[in-house]
């Protein structure tokens, strides 16, 4: 069997392809925000309060790129960060604000119709399917690879 053969190749190939389009996509729209960016802002989101350490950890990024980013967002008022405690040490936690809602939804929003153009041939319970599939075979990798963040 060759590689072009597996599922990884399929994987990686289909994930490469799906981030040359968000590009083309945030381009196109003319967002004031990143593909990565847009990705973190969702993460923060729906993780209230997260500090760094564990956002690298969701967003698969080091911590100096996950800094960038949380910089950028900052500067654009996107979200706001706050010295806290966790495990009765300081930490930097990080929250979405109001401005950073409304460009979540904005772009949420615009995102959609392309985002369902994408699936529109497949049926909505084989997109679960494969979601799920993938979401399994995420997990098992994650327990292989080692992430130094």
């Amino acid at each position: 069997m060759h590689y072009t053969d597996s599922i990884n190749y399929e994987l990686e190939q289909t994930g490469r392809l799906l981030k040359k389009l968000s590009q083309q996509l945030f381009r196109k729209l003319g967002t004031d925000i990143s593909p990565d960016e847009y990705v973190t802002l969702d993460t923060i989101s729906i993780n209230d309060g997260i500090c760094q350490r564990d956002l690298a950890k969701l967003i698969l990024k080091d911590r100096a790129n996950t800094g960038r980013i949380l910089d950028s967002l900052e500067m654009k008022e996107f979200i706001e960060r706050y010295i806290d405690t966790k495990n009765n040490r300081l930490v930097k936690k990080t929250r979405i604000t109001e401005k950073g809602i409304e460009k979540l939804e904005n772009v949420n929003n615009t995102l959609k119709t392309y985002i369902n153009g994408t699936v529109r041939k497949i049926s909505s319970d084989e997109v679960e399917k494969v979601k799920n599939v993938i979401k399994k075979f995420r997990i098992n990798l994650g327990k292989s690879v080692k992430i130094n963040i």
